[in-house]
């Protein structure tokens, strides 16, 4: 999965959004949110929808059999992606559905009053809201891990906090606020010992760091297309073939049966249960080109890169006496931070008026930020493509949002 490095190569030459309309520079420092995309995948994703289109699983005719083949050839490279089996990958529209799907199908066959649920301080909405709406359904409750010093999910504390009540563990492999990194292995081993599975949510995660289902003895890893450089409105779930097998359908309607009459329907094997209806298909071939694509620059190369950039404009940052860096140094391409007597908000409306994108808002993460106690921080995450350039132009636009402001340079 990891080829020698190209980044020695222009890759943002791949990348036909990071130039304005008028074809100035668009530093984009928003890759956490959703990742800009390659031509590669754009012209796979154009090709998928125009000359080779067809419907999939159903029709008799040449071009459907086709681009059967090629959905079903973008399942196992998506599964090969994380080394999974390509009967253990669901498509989704989403990690956010995937989470979803795992709650009202596993959660609402195996948890029951009193069983207990294990999330962490820095989830993202979509890993606490939907075991909230479970636990409330099912009579369970949810307990929360705090983070360490350095903004990490306390496994130590974990540790003195599961018992033989908790049926799930459910962390994010890297945060989306943070970009702190989970020891996912030791992870598993805690909810491991007491029983319970072990779902990661690997949105962020997957565009930083080769990932191994079975490296991390996880049961379910979720990730979404869109922040691997990939299209919205897909992403998947895998899970072990044995708990597919075993889990309830969700949804129901078209492609997810074997047979169906008005006294009884019997349904398909995973992963087709859990895929209702006409599938994203060209979404889905575009996925592949994306997986594809990270795999040919290589993680090696895009760590290294990124690495060099959160170090320098963490540095730069701190250097600065009204300004709080939050996260862990070595956090996965992403720096999320808060200038004293400036909202986010403003820095960022600043910032764009200079060619800069950044988040700038409580990120999904409204928990984590009582936690920290801030409204909001400003973030920048990084990509791939990302240069020296886009630090440079974003250390100058807080230079000049703090002169507007008041503030000395």
């Amino acid at each position: 999965m990891n080829a020698p490095s190209t980044l020695t190569r222009d890759l943002r030459a791949d990348f036909p959004g990071l130039v304005t309309r008028e074809g100035a520079p668009w530093h984009y420092l928003d890759t956490a949110a959703t990742a800009q995309k390659p031509r590669q995948v754009i012209e796979a994703m154009a090709r998928a929808m125009g000359e080779d289109y067809a419907t999939v699983h159903r029709g008799v005719y040449s071009r459907s059999a086709d681009m059967t083949l090629a959905y079903e050839a973008a399942r196992r490279r998506i599964a090969q992606f994380v080394g999974g089996g390509d009967n253990e990958i669901v498509f989704t529209r989403g990690a956010t559905e995937a989470i979803n799907l795992v709650a009202n199908s596993w959660g609402r066959a195996n948890l029951k009053p009193g069983d207990r649920i294990l999330l962490s301080q820095l989830e993202h909405h979509s890993n606490i809201v939907p075991w909230q709406m479970l636990a409330e359904a099912v009579g369970a409750q949810i307990d929360v891990v705090p983070l360490t010093s350095d903004h990490r999910i306390d496994l130590d504390a974990a540790e003195s906090m599961l018992t033989e009540r908790h049926r799930l563990v459910a962390f994010a492999h890297v945060s989306n606020v943070l970009g702190s990194v989970l020891d996912a292995r030791r992870a598993a081993e805690l909810a491991h010992k007491v029983g319970a599975k072990l779902l990661l949510d690997g949105c962020q995660a997957v565009p930083h760091m080769p990932v191994n289902v079975a490296v991390l003895d996880c049961d379910f890893y979720v990730f979404s297309a869109h922040k691997l450089y990939g299209p919205t409105g897909i992403g998947a779930l895998w899970a072990r073939a044995d708990i597919l097998e075993a889990m309830p359908p969700w949804e129901g309607g078209g492609s997810m049966i074997d047979r169906v009459t008005f006294e009884k329907t019997t349904y398909d094997a995973p992963p087709q249960r859990f895929e209702a209806g006409t599938p994203a298909i060209t979404e889905a071939i575009a996925f592949a080109a994306a997986a594809d694509y990270v795999a040919e620059v290589g993680f090696n190369a895009m760590h290294e890169a990124e690495t060099s950039l959160v170090t320098r404009l963490r540095r730069e940052l701190v250097a600065m006496n009204d300004v709080t860096v939050f996260g862990p140094e070595d956090s996965a391409g992403i720096v999320s931070f808060a200038i004293d007597g400036i909202h986010p908000h403003d820095l960022g409306t600043i910032l764009d008026e200079s060619n800069v994108a950044i988040r700038a808002g409580h990120h999904c993460a409204q928990p984590l930020m009582d936690y920290l106690g801030v409204p909001a921080t400003a973030r920048a995450s990084f990509g791939l493509y990302s240069t020296e350039a886009d630090v440079d132009a974003l250390l100058d636009g807080i230079t000049r949002t703090r002169r507007i402001f008041g503030k000395a340079s």
